[in-house]
């Protein structure tokens, strides 16, 4: 979609589908959820839905692009995605989809929490010829003092067999804090010794298509494949967590960098609420 599309489509922000009926889940997918720490929802987002948040997402993504250098001349990090935080904030088009009711429902579903707040959205592109993402666990990163935290990866184009989705660690989620390594070829050969060596299952859910969602606890391991294809893996996740949730002491400088960049204003001790995090969902309020 061209750029005058786009401006067209940013005019008329009432026109953008909304996003906020609800999606339905069954007991046993809420169990397996908490049973094995991550889980593979089907159309999370209509096609007709896809068909107008996706130039638009992929838009901001292309203008926001910091990269400069090609990908086979950057480090494991950098080969991994494009990545792109809190896009919510950069236009009405795009706050909607992140702060969508609908998707935020069934992050408090599936932690089986009153409410969630956003901590931050990020859009993770893969270039073609992209690099793998080593195995890691989002929370190292987050200065929560919860484990009731989510996040939703979904595709915004169809995504093949040979790229597939993330592969996921069963059950990793109960062992907590298992390692304050970040994301790089250290945290890869390390995990990938903890989880053979605990014996865990390794779930990848293969090829999804656009809408199709898949959500995992914060501290659930994960790794994804790198991307052999000619065509942009174009992803979008949001992170949540339950409403009520401190903010803990950053342990490493990871955390201090995320305190001050996603929970501005926020201290050790109070409630993890800052204008950055909006409370997008709840049982017992009134939005």
């Amino acid at each position: 979609m061209n750029d005058q599309k786009n401006a067209e489509m940013t005019e008329q922000p009432a026109s953008l589908p909304g996003l906020d009926d609800q999606y339905h889940l069954t007991k046993e997918q809420i169990g397996a959820f908490q049973q094995n720490g991550h889980i593979h929802l089907r159309a999370v987002a209509k096609p007709e839905e896809i068909d107008v948040y996706e130039p638009l997402i992929s838009h901001w993504v292309k203008k926001l692009n910091y990269h400069d250098k090609p990908v086979q001349e950057r480090d494991t990090y950098g080969k991994a995605f494009i990545q792109i935080a809190n896009l919510w904030q950069q236009s009405e088009e795009v706050r909607r989809f992140v702060l969508a009711k609908r998707f935020a429902k069934i992050a408090a579903d599936l932690m089986g929490v009153d409410g969630v707040r956003v901590y931050h959205d990020q859009a993770l592109f893969k270039e073609p010829g992209g690099g793998h993402t080593p195995w890691h666990q989002d929370q190292i990163y987050w200065p929560l003092d919860t484990d009731k935290t989510i996040t939703m990866w979904m595709p915004l184009v169809p995504i093949s067999e040979t790229v597939g989705s993330m592969t996921f660690a069963s059950g990793s989620h109960r062992q907590g804090y298992i390692s304050k390594l970040e994301i790089s070829d250290e945290s890869h050969r390390t995990l990938q010794q903890y989880v053979d060596g605990k014996g865990l299952p390794k779930v990848n859910y293969g090829a999804m298509a656009a809408g199709d969602a898949t959500f995992h606890y914060g501290w659930t391991l994960h790794s994804a494949p790198g991307n052999p294809t000619e065509t942009m893996r174009e992803v979008m996740t949001i992170i949540y967590f339950a409403d009520g949730t401190q903010v803990a002491e950053p342990d490493s400088n990871a955390r201090r960098n995320d305190l001050k960049n996603w929970l501005p204003g926020c201290q050790p001790g109070e409630l993890a609420a800052s204008p950055l995090n909006p409370l997008v969902y709840s049982r017992l309020k009134v939005l």
